[in-house]
């Protein structure tokens, strides 16, 4: 609403208006956590069990006895990948969990301590005290607001999902399971071990593949790149692998 004061003429809002005007839709992929576990369970699902079959293979055992001693490594390798995703989860939970106690009691015993490192790290920013002084008086009035800015910007710590252990002990022990049974399936449909290892390296590879391709496309990577990439990681992984069990059968 327009109105004159003193010959001048001002505008006056009869309503707050929004920060933002136009309707803007940010597109930012927040799944990082996830993604890393299938990461870690796919690629070692793929490494490991092709070297065992490999190595088998290699001393002449037959598809059935590669395929049982494969089948048994994904399973041994499913639950000590998810029971370690599960403690290192649990971990870092506990660990935010005590470092939160130690802050609430900082701010409890030692207000003003407190508050001026809420100052240093705002001016690190590059706000001057006429900026950060209001952000600060706010912050004192809502306890739990202040909290949350120290686990954050002073620790550097991002308060981990509720059930994050037992998701990341899933997605752990299942992406090794589905990238464990990829390089066995040949086994189950050729006989002969020998003929059975070398379409095991061309699933593999091809797997390698198109793993690193979706990889890259949901993380933000070049897809092309992260698939060639994932595939040479991938590949002289499993060579070392199998060169090692290769040598111990030579001893």
């Amino acid at each position: 609403m327009a109105a004159l004061n003193g010959g001048k003429t001002f505008v006056q809002d009869e309503e707050k208006q929004p920060l933002l005007l136009e309707e803007h839709t940010e597109k930012h992929f927040t799944a990082g956590e996830v993604v890393r576990d299938i990461i870690i369970g796919v690629s070692d699902g793929l490494t490991v069990p092709f070297a065992l079959a490999a190595g088998l293979s290699g001393a002449n055992a037959s598809s059935a006895l590669v395929l049982t001693a494969g089948l048994a490594e994904v399973a041994a390798g499913a639950i000590s990948m998810g029971l370690g995703g599960y403690l290192a989860a649990k971990s870092e939970a506990d660990h935010y969990n005590r470092e939160l106690q130690r802050e609430q009691d900082e701010i409890d015993t030692v207000p003003d301590v407190e508050a001026a490192e809420i100052a240093d790290i705002l001016s690190q920013y590059g706000l001057g005290p006429s900026e950060y002084g209001p952000v600060v008086t706010s912050l004192r009035n809502n306890p739990k607001a202040w909290l949350e800015f120290m686990m954050k910007f002073e620790l550097g710590l991002e308060k981990p999902e509720p059930r994050r252990a037992l998701v990341s002990a899933a997605t752990i022990a299942l992406s090794y399971v589905a990238g464990g049974l990829v390089p066995l399936l040949p086994y189950m449909f050729v006989p002969e071990a020998g003929r059975a290892m070398a379409v095991s390296v061309a699933v593999t590879l091809a797997a390698l593949l198109f793993f690193g391709f979706v990889k890259g496309r949901f993380t933000g990577d070049r897809p092309f790149f992260s698939a060639v990439q994932t595939t040479v990681v991938g590949a002289l992984a499993s060579a070392a692998a199998y060169a090692m069990a290769m040598a111990v059968q030579s001893i």
